[in-house]
């Protein structure tokens, strides 16, 4: 798999080459790595307008992100509340995305007084067990998650300390043993809000994420667990254990297992029968958190939701959402597309319908026509807070950082 590292260094060494070495390195490339359904190419001319592509993309498409991302960080510096925060209805977890985003912004970075005050403010709700939440509690997880990330972000040792209990605090949060639950139990190795902190894809997904990004080893106990519960949210009968899941090939993702299952996206008819709907935020969000938890690029259950992502490629709305709610949840969607794609590793996907997708190239475009005249974004389909520019923004910021993370 080509990660992103990889797929520069092959760019730089193309812009030196005549045509003739072109080809010869294609096939060189096209000989030296596994191939996958997203990357087939079936000659050394195939991989050649391949790598040809995103050496165009690559004169074009970095740029046009670092102007993105510096409009967006310019409007975030400009909405940070004397306090460090973005105000009380975000706060923080908004403000640890739009720290982590700042941070990772190049015009910005991490010794800027913005963020070192706006760290300060999130590091004031950092409780005794170690976790950073609000004083109500309800999103514990969610707030610890994202502030966790965004700490590793600093690459500070001065936050080593803060950093590790609140890593602490997530495996501790985490259902398991330690709260009764056996692997048999759909709550197992999932993490949750509210007072039942019954669990989600989504709030786990998060937590696996904060683990990687605070640098976890991939061998903690606590990925293996988590992968007990995210394999319950896919819609994949020969690998769920689950009752609403058996006979189901669809190999998307819901947003949680306990009880019957649920999804934000209701049902669908999967051929003549009821299924819960798969959709392309958690769709994404379980793919990135497999690989996050030491999956193999084909193992069956990646290849399953990879497959589901070809079937639904899209950035124009949250792929297979229903109609009327296809826009709700989009820059979340962005965010752990970005992250998931550059976990993966493949500058290029292709579709069911054969068509290949420069998945950076297609997102910088995206969010190059929804980014407002002030930097910021929204999302009218104001559910889960999107209709919050602050929020949208930051997931727009990272979605772009993971993108294009040489650009930090």
């Amino acid at each position: 798999m080509t990660s992103s590292a990889e797929c520069r260094m092959m760019i730089a060494a193309w812009r030196g080459l005549a045509v003739t070495g072109v080809v010869a390195l294609a096939a060189a490339v096209s000989g030296g790595r596994a191939q996958t359904p997203a990357s087939q190419p079936s000659s050394a001319s195939a991989v050649t307008t391949r790598y040809t592509r995103l050496v165009a993309d690559d004169a074009r498409t970095p740029e046009e992100a670092r102007r993105l991302t510096a409009a967006g960080a310019k409007y975030l510096l400009s909405a940070q509340e004397a306090d460090g925060g973005w105000g009380a209805q975000a706060g923080v977890g908004v403000a640890s995305l739009a720290l982590k985003a700042l941070i990772q912004e190049p015009t910005v970075g991490p010794q800027h007084s913005a963020v070192r005050r706006g760290v300060e403010f999130v590091l004031k709700s950092q409780r005794d067990d170690g976790g950073v939440y609000s004083a109500e509690g309800l999103y514990k997880n969610y707030e610890s998650s994202v502030a966790l990330s965004m700490l590793s972000a600093l690459k500070d040792p001065a936050y080593e300390k803060p950093a590790a209990a609140l890593q602490k605090f997530l495996k501790d949060n985490q259902w398991d043993e330690g709260e009764g639950k056996s692997p048999a139990d759909p709550f197992y190795g999932g993490a949750g809000y509210g007072q039942s902190k019954r669990p989600d894809l989504s709030n786990t997904q998060m937590m696996v994420e904060a683990l990687h990004d605070s640098g976890l080893p991939p061998d903690d106990p606590a990925y293996k667990k988590a992968l007990v519960f995210i394999q319950r949210c896919q819609m994949l009968g020969e690998t769920n254990d689950q009752a609403f899941a058996r006979g189901s090939t669809q190999g998307g993702f819901i947003y949680s297992p306990v009880s019957i299952g649920e999804s934000k996206a209701e049902t669908e008819d999967v051929e003549g029968r009821t299924e819960l709907r798969c959709y392309g935020s958690m769709t994404y969000a379980g793919f990135k958190s497999m690989l996050y938890a030491g999956l193999k690029h084909d193992d069956r259950r990646v290849q399953a939701a990879l497959d589901w992502m070809r079937r639904n490629w899209t950035l124009e709305y949250n792929p297979n959402m229903p109609e009327k709610q296809s826009r709700q949840g989009l820059f979340y969607y962005y965010h752990v597309f970005a992250r998931a794609l550059e976990a993966w590793g493949d500058p290029v996907v292709q579709d069911r319908a054969g068509r290949e997708h420069v998945w950076r190239q297609e997102l910088v475009e995206q969010l190059a026509k929804t980014q407002r005249p002030d930097g910021s974004w929204v999302n009218e389909a104001d559910r889960w807070m999107e209709g919050l520019p602050s929020l949208t923004t930051a997931y727009a910021l990272l979605a772009l950082q993971a993108a294009y993370p040489g650009s930090e």
